[in-house]
């Protein structure tokens, strides 16, 4: 069986398929071949997919095509295939819906961190509460945590105060998280530095080499 099909014009056979594991030949506007077996076919796109051996002859490698055959000249089927795939595994809904829950989540959040009128180092730090808390809000300036805990500017450890106790283990765990933050802002900040001056550092040492 042979389907033509010649440079932009409407092609012919909108409706033809090619099953799975059939074997195809291309010759597209550039009057290269392309030979392989059929990986899938999606008709109104008209996109083509092939497995091809692999460039690089290696037998454990493949080369994967896809053939828009709008602009192909010729396509050839050289082999039928009489494989029925197999059907496709059901979805998981329940694990999609939550993912789509849990993207939306991460979403308000970053929403919420931004419309606040505040630094870009506070909205940094909500947003780390918020991927182990999901009770943080703000009240001006300052972060709310649990309803009870709040952290003032500069946003250190020191600036998190609470209502009532203070050995509440809930202020103690804001506080280690804070403290954190606070470290590992300030190792990405201290690295870039330290690289940026260790090269004219290394120029200097290789200048005398050079002469």
């Amino acid at each position: 069986m042979a389907v033509n099909f010649y440079g932009k014009h409407k092609m012919a056979g909108v409706n033809e398929c090619f099953s799975v594991g059939s074997v195809v030949m291309c010759t597209n506007c550039f009057d290269e071949e392309i030979e392989g077996e059929v990986l899938g076919f999606e008709p109104t796109t008209k996109m083509l997919i092939l497995k091809c051996p692999s460039t690089s002859n290696n037998p454990l490698l493949n080369n994967i095509n896809i053939v828009n055959l709008a602009f192909a000249k010729d396509v050839q089927v050289k082999k039928e295939s009489s494989f029925n795939p197999p059907p496709l595994p059901s979805l998981n809904l329940n694990r999609l819906n939550n993912r789509i829950k849990t993207q939306i989540q991460d979403k308000k959040r970053q929403i919420s961190a931004m419309s606040a009128n505040v630094s870009p180092e506070a909205q940094k730090l909500y947003l780390t509460i918020t991927k182990t808390i999901p009770e943080v809000s703000w009240q001006g300036q300052n972060i709310v945590v649990y309803d009870h805990v709040i952290i003032s500017p500069p946003y250190k450890p020191e600036n998190v105060k609470g209502i009532g106790n203070p050995e509440d283990k809930a202020i103690l765990y804001i506080k280690n998280i804070v403290d954190k933050h606070v470290k590992d802002s300030a190792v990405q900040q201290v690295t870039p530095t330290a690289t940026h001056r260790s090269k004219p550092a290394a120029a200097t040492a290789a200048a005398p080499q050079s002469q």
